[in-house]
């Protein structure tokens, strides 16, 4: 479902399916810890929206990333709001970042979630002029504060509907996200959610 902003929070679909979003904008402990997890629970399927710094820092773990089959967005360069700079600031940290996911792991990201999730009609529509879809979510687990383990699961599956972009973390500093995940899974699963990328979900939207 796309607002007056353009950005995608969430999808009407007839299929009981959902995305799992990891945002990654730095650290090394995480994100590992999140994939063994992903791994374990065989969720073949989610979306990583990984920083540009953290993408030349990281490069073996972004192609570990893309070679599991998990999808690969844009979220900037710089953890700064865009809707406080200009366009050509913008265009800079968008080209940025795609030139440093696409040296690392060879993919070219056409889905971009916007710092802190900050944006407005006038971000978006830039963005899409540079070929991407926004993403946003219609889900926040609020795992970066880390308020423990079971807030973090009630959060990320109570009131689950179908269609649903679920927000996630895994930057060191989210450091009770990889924990609460295999229960997250399975309270979706027994709730007989599906787990899609973003561009699937946005493929099966009615």
């Amino acid at each position: 479902m796309m607002t007056n902003t353009n950005a995608y929070y969430r999808v009407i679909t007839s299929s009981k399916i959902v995305a799992l979003t990891f945002d990654i904008g730095w650290g090394k402990v995480m994100p590992a810890r999140v994939l063994r997890v992903l791994q374990r629970s065989n969720v073949k399927k989610a979306t990583f929206f990984v920083a540009g710094g953290w993408a030349q820092e990281r490069p073996v773990t972004l192609r570990r990333i893309r070679s599991l089959g998990y999808e690969i967005g844009s979220h900037g360069y710089l953890h700064e709001n865009y809707t406080v700079h200009t366009n050509a600031w913008i265009i800079r940290q968008v080209r940025k970042t795609e030139k440093a996911i696409r040296a690392a792991s060879g993919v070219r990201c056409r889905l971009i979630r916007t710092p802190n999730g900050d944006l407005n009609a006038r971000v978006t529509a830039l963005l899409a002029k540079l070929g991407y879809r926004t993403i946003h979510w219609s889900v926040d687990s609020l795992d970066w504060t880390n308020p423990g383990k079971e807030t973090i699961v009630r959060r990320s599956t109570h009131n689950v509907r179908a269609g649903d972009i679920i927000l996630l973390h895994a930057s060191d500093t989210a450091q009770q996200t990889a924990d609460a995940l295999p229960a997250i899974i399975r309270k979706l699963r027994a709730k007989g959610f599906q787990f899609v990328t973003v561009s699937e979900l946005i493929a099966n939207a009615r």
